[in-house]
């Protein structure tokens, strides 16, 4: 596949996948929507089917990685040049950045009428601020040990379970661009597993573009009362997914190949 059939598959994919996912966010946050506090389930599952979503549009183009740590442990397994992991990794950075734009777009007025009600409003200044939730990830127990470790452990989970579906007998395609029609829907399915399990610590970023694009647009979008944007902690589920990414990597490599 050429690099710009990466970049541009990569990036619609990812905007999808942040769309939906910072879109269930929003919509379990935001005062006036009609799923408030439709609670942690409903996250779960709207993350999954952002997956789906974004994997089935982008797959036949630049085979859906749509996440830094899967195209790190897609290199290593040897599936990936390493030369189009900065085309890959732009791809998906912009994508998410356009996702949350989507998202603000979407729910401009429940924006609106969330961050300027008196209750929300006195808690504008609170980093991280009261809506960082549709936008990026943040711990309940800011420890960076833990926080580190989960996010590393989650990720490990995903990126292996998507490296060895190639290890099933007829699960692929033969000549595979993507994960595939099955592929796909496991790997959903493992990242809502992945976050009614261990995305209580965290919020599973499980996703470096996921956390990083759209904390970098809450930090530049006119929000009243946004609060602040966390970026003491942005490290964390950026670094901890990749190092996921990367032992996911050398699991295949010493479990699988």
């Amino acid at each position: 596949m050429s690099s710009s059939d990466i970049f541009i598959g990569e990036t619609i994919g990812t905007a999808v996948l942040i769309l939906l996912g910072g879109g269930v966010c929003a919509a379990v946050t935001l005062k006036r929507s009609k799923a408030f506090n439709a609670g942690w389930l409903a996250i779960t599952f709207g993350w999954g089917f952002g997956v789906l979503t974004g994997a089935y549009i982008s797959a036949g183009m630049s085979g859906a990685h749509l996440n830094p740590a899967v195209t790190v442990g897609l290199a290593i397994k040897g599936a990936t040049e390493w030369s189009d992991l900065p085309v890959y990794f732009a791809g998906q950075l912009l994508g998410a950045m356009i996702g949350a734009v989507l998202v603000w777009a979407a729910y401009f007025g429940h924006f609106k009428l969330h961050l300027n009600d008196p209750e929300v409003a006195g808690r504008g200044a609170e980093n991280p601020g009261p809506v960082h939730g549709v936008f990026f990830t943040s711990p309940e127990i800011r420890n960076v040990g833990q926080n580190m470790t989960t996010e590393i452990i989650a990720t490990t989970v995903l990126v292996l379970a998507i490296l060895t579906q190639s290890t099933i007998p007829g699960l692929t395609p033969e000549d595979p661009k993507g994960p595939g029609v099955l592929g796909a829907m496991i790997t959903a399915f493992v990242v809502v597993g992945l976050g009614l399990s261990l995305g209580g610590p965290t919020g599973y970023a499980i996703n470096p573009v996921r956390d990083l694009g759209p904390r970098i647009v809450h930090a530049l979008l006119p929000l009243p009362n946004k609060g602040g944007s966390d970026w003491s902690y942005a490290l964390i589920p950026v670094a901890g997914p990749l190092i996921g990414g990367a032992l996911a990597g050398g699991i295949y490599q010493l479990a699988f190949a």
